[in-house]
């Protein structure tokens, strides 16, 4: 998994409460029997007519947009059902930071398993953010891992909460497998000198 530190973006506003799962990725991609691939599909019911032409009025298919890393939306993001294909398809498509005043739970917990940071603030905080992103476009926040802010160019800089443990597996790059190879020498001891039941001498 990459590291997370510190991340300079320019952001993207979808400013919208509970944006959930099924628009993020809908339904009919999640066929798929690979773990990549899905950022073409991010938010596809949105981005695309039924004919498969873009919607101009949408936020994504904005060309000052195009370079975004930085996805900041509305409360509960993430709401609807548990798929991981979300963070997948949200990382895929190049996002490294979503700002949310709040995330469904399940979505949240995903998206430090791949390394994708969520983000939240004070909701005051995030609609100004979307509101910088709209009209001061491109407009670039940094994000702190380390020292647990966010800032911009023009005085903004608060901290956020994330607990401990989860900090230090995105600082350090560690997925769960990762977590489990840090101990690979104790578990091959343990291999070797464990008994082996149900074998007959």
């Amino acid at each position: 998994m990459q590291k997370f530190t510190e991340h300079t973006g320019e952001t993207i506003p979808l400013y919208r409460a509970n944006i959930d799962t099924d628009q993020i990725i809908p339904k009919q991609f999640l066929k798929r029997i690979e773990r990549t691939g899905f950022g073409q599909f991010l938010f596809f019911d949105w981005r695309f007519h039924t004919d498969g032409s873009p919607r101009e009025d949408f936020v994504f298919n904005d060309p000052q947009y195009r370079n975004a890393s930085v996805l900041v939306s509305g409360a509960n993001f993430g709401c609807g059902s548990s798929r991981e294909h979300a963070p997948w398809a949200l990382q895929e498509y190049g996002f490294r930071v979503i700002i949310a005043p709040g995330f469904a739970d399940i979505f949240y917990n995903n998206c430090f398993k791949i390394g994708l940071l969520p983000v939240s603030l004070p909701e005051e905080i995030v609609f100004e953010i979307a509101r910088n992103s709209t009209e001061k476009a491109p407009y670039n926040l940094t994000v702190d891992l380390e020292q647990r802010t966010v800032s911009d160019d023009l005085g903004l800089e608060i901290s956020f909460e994330t607990d401990d443990f989860r900090r230090y597996c995105l600082l350090n790059g560690l997925d769960e497998i990762g977590l489990t190879l840090r101990n690979e020498e104790k578990i091959a001891r343990f291999e070797e000198n464990r008994p082996v039941f149900g074998q007959f001498s």
